[in-house]
């Protein structure tokens, strides 16, 4: 089926309503959003019981969101759409961006450089250290790196708050007059995204399995530069290949090197064995 079989008089009528909106950017959105709302709804014309469905779903959706958990973002996340806002947005030269995902609604707590975000104490310590830089390759002093991440068993803590404590994972730092970061933390593991809501009855119902690869955000920011949201991907881990959210990029996969030293692991903080990986940030230019 094509979009032939939309009435495009009643689109045009719909996008003229908006004529009158003060804000140029916003007539444009709605009248370009009314188009390829009606064109789809032309192709694939829905039944009324399967737009009522539709508008349950949306509903139920909306429904789920609360202070630490945002669906809309998820459902986002698995149609590709988040991935698609952040390629859109970035410029090249710098770090690549993914997605923010559902679980960055709660303020990190600042931490000084070389802090844990582990404040369970189990899991595999790691130590993760890096630069952020501007586009022309000079260290950025003073530079925010906020960063988030699962536990072990790859919960995060908004989702446990009975097994573990606000702010364990989390984590806001600055960076020093190198522009240097580092922080403490356990190697992440691979997860389900939420599956007990909507989006998890999507997934089902179009035999999609829910995982991530295990990974750690990070957004990094400098005045006078765009801040970039993004991950470090943990090589050789599973789902690389199927991210549910459709967020791996190459660039951003790295080897979580062990390090079985004594006297590394003293001058980290870490018991020994323990693992290691260095994850550069380039920001560009606002």
């Amino acid at each position: 089926m094509g979009t032939e079989s939309a009435d495009p008089a009643l689109a045009a009528r719909v996008a003229d309503s908006f004529r009158d909106a003060p804000d140029e950017r916003l007539r444009t959105v709605l009248a370009s959003l009314v188009t390829h709302l009606h064109a789809f709804v032309g192709e694939v014309r829905p039944t009324l019981a399967e737009w009522e469905a539709a508008i349950g779903f949306l509903t139920a959706t909306g429904q789920a969101c609360t202070d630490t958990r945002q669906e809309f973002i998820l459902l986002s996340d698995v149609l590709g759409v988040s991935t698609l806002v952040e390629a859109v947005n970035s410029r090249p030269g710098g770090t690549e961006s993914t997605v923010l995902g559902p679980f960055h609604v709660v303020a990190s707590p600042p931490r000084a450089n070389g802090d844990s975000i582990d404040l369970v104490g189990r899991g595999e310590p790691c130590l993760v250290t890096g630069v952020v830089r501007g586009a022309d390759g000079v260290p950025l002093p003073g530079a925010s790196v906020d960063v988030w991440q699962c536990d072990q068993d790859g919960f995060y803590d908004v989702q446990v708050p009975d097994a573990q404590p606000a702010g364990n994972g989390r984590g806001l730092f600055t960076t020093d007059a190198d522009g240097r970061f580092r922080f403490r933390t356990v190697v992440p593991s691979h997860y389900p995204i939420p599956t007990d809501g909507p989006v998890g009855q999507l997934l089902r119902a179009t035999g999609r399995h829910p995982y991530r690869p295990a990974h750690i955000h990070l957004i990094g920011a400098a005045q006078g530069h765009l801040p970039v949201t993004t991950h470090v991907f943990v090589a050789g881990g599973p789902y690389l290949d199927s991210d549910a959210v459709f967020a791996v990029k190459p660039s951003l996969v790295r080897e979580f090197t062990r390090v079985d030293d004594p006297d590394r692991a003293a001058e980290a903080g870490l018991p020994s064995p323990f693992w290691y990986v260095e994850f550069d940030i380039v920001l560009c230019g606002a």
